[in-house]
């Protein structure tokens, strides 16, 4: 499984980046807007996003009609060579899914909460897809079902004749809440997992790891102390 951060916190990717394990950014307005984001400096923010991480960085779009989607598509995707565009999975999306990855762009297609949809973001030609597992929590829902139910419909066929470029059609498990999430979308063979910065650190976390570590250090004083 790839890891990628869910923020748009410059400081929040450097550290994630350090750490070795960061494969991919992916973003939202909401992200942005989180950190006081202007849209006067969003391109220059994406950009320098890009040069934080090797590897891919999703920037949204926030048209609604299809013509307006590519133009949007076509400006995101000339930031920087990592960017993929984030497309919402509706009607106008999927056509404009289709045209841009026709033409090379990349597309990661977000908001799918069904395995119907997900099919059919793959047939548009997503380069990603990205089910939604807390939101679903949130209604009492089970998103991890749901996602399953995504994974292994997407498994059954193959999608390189539909994405740009002829790479593989990959799944972004999203609204990660825990490493509980992680876990199960894991052992589904899900991908990738998008995270925010929160749960990672609690991914690398355990209390035995704590335990175990401080019995060393407080066994390391008595070897130091019997010199």
């Amino acid at each position: 499984m790839k890891f990628f951060l869910d923020t748009a916190d410059l400081h929040e990717i450097e550290e994630a980046a350090s750490w070795g394990a960061l494969a991919g950014v992916t973003t939202n307005p909401s992200l942005y807007a989180k950190i006081g984001g202007k849209v006067s400096n969003f391109t220059e923010h994406i950009k320098r996003i890009c040069s934080l991480v090797d590897g891919p960085v999703s920037a949204e779009t926030v048209a609604m009609t299809r013509d307006e989607i590519i133009a949007d598509g076509r400006k995101l995707a000339a930031i920087a060579p990592n960017v993929v565009v984030k497309i919402p999975t509706m009607v106008e999306g999927l056509a404009a899914t289709r045209v841009l990855a026709d033409e090379g762009i990349r597309v990661n297609m977000t908001l799918c909460f069904s395995a119907p949809q997900a099919l059919l973001a793959a047939r548009a030609g997503a380069r990603y897809i990205s089910p939604f597992v807390g939101r679903f929590d949130d209604i009492s829902e089970d998103g991890l079902s749901q996602l399953q139910d995504v994974v292994s419909a997407l498994e059954n066929y193959d999608f390189t004749s539909s994405t740009a470029r002829g790479e593989r059609l990959e799944v972004i498990a999203a609204s990660i809440r825990s490493a509980h999430h992680v876990t199960q979308a894991a052992l589904m063979g899900c991908d990738i997992a998008t995270v925010p910065f929160a749960v990672l650190k609690k991914m690398v976390q355990h209390p035995l790891t704590d335990r175990g570590l401080q019995a060393f250090l407080n066994d390391w004083k008595k070897v130091e102390a019997s010199e």
